[in-house]
C-alpha cells in the first residue's frame, strides 16, 4: 500500500512537469506562422538579466522620406547573430518564424525568431 501512495504522489508532482516540457516542445518547434521582412538593420545587441537573449530593430521605410515603422525580432542561433552583425547598416531581407506561446522571454523578448538573414543589394 504505501508503494503504491508513493507512486501516486510521484506521478501528481511529475505530471506537471511533463506537460510544461511538451508544451514549451510544441510551441518552440511548431511556428504560428512564417515569412520575411524587409528593412535597415537599425539595432541589434545581446540583453537580459538572467536570460540572456539577441534582440534586433529592422526599420521598415515604404516611402523615402516618411517615418519608417520599427519590428522587433530575436535570433537563437549564433550563426545568424555573425550574419546580422556583419549587415548592420544595411538593407537585409531577414526570414523569419513566429512562437506564439511561449510563457517566458527567457528564448527571446518577441515572438519573432530570425532564421536567416540576405542582404538586399
Amino acid at each position: 500500500m504505501r508503494l503504491k501512495t508513493q507512486l501516486v504522489v510521484a506521478a501528481v508532482l511529475l505530471a506537471p512537469l511533463v506537460g510544461f516540457a511538451l508544451y514549451m516542445w510544441l510551441v518552440l518547434s511548431w511556428s504560428y506562422s512564417e515569412g520575411e521582412r524587409a528593412g535597415i538593420l537599425q539595432k541589434f545587441s545581446r540583453k537580459g538579466w538572467i536570460c540572456k537573449t539577441y534582440e534586433g530593430e529592422l526599420a521598415m521605410s515604404i516611402v523615402p522620406g516618411v517615418t519608417p515603422t520599427i519590428w522587433d525580432f530575436s535570433v537563437r542561433d549564433d550563426a545568424v547573430v555573425t550574419q546580422i552583425n556583419e549587415a548592420l547598416g544595411k538593407r537585409v531581407v531577414l526570414h523569419y518564424k513566429e512562437h506564439r506561446g511561449i510563457p517566458t522571454n527567457c528564448f527571446g523578448d518577441t515572438n519573432y525568431f530570425v532564421h536567416s538573414v540576405r542582404v538586399a543589394e
